[in-house]
């Protein structure tokens, strides 16, 4: 028997492809400007163009810190699932 260790596929699971879209949002709404690109409405004074950059900025936040929650709860899961076994993927 050979002493190499077998390399699992990586797993895609219903959770990473919402941590997926959580991280590829902000840099599909700021890379495309041609929905943001004008100056109406204005909010207290400040044009579209400048508001709705500022918004994402906090939307960004949220999402990367919910991305970073659903990635800590699958990775206790995988751990508890993994303890569970016996030690089977030895």
């Amino acid at each position: 028997m050979s002493d190499v260790p077998e390399v699992s596929q990586p797993v895609v699971t219903p959770i990473r492809v919402v941590i997926t879209v959580c991280l590829v949002a902000p840099f599909v709404a700021m890379l495309w400007v041609g929905s943001y690109a004008k100056t109406d409405p204005t909010f207290i004074g400040i044009p579209f163009f400048y508001w709705y950059q500022m918004l994402w900025v906090l939307i960004s936040t949220a999402l990367t810190m919910t991305a970073y929650q659903l990635w800590q709860r699958e990775q206790r899961a995988r751990k508890a699932a993994a303890g569970t076994d016996g030690g089977a993927q030895r």
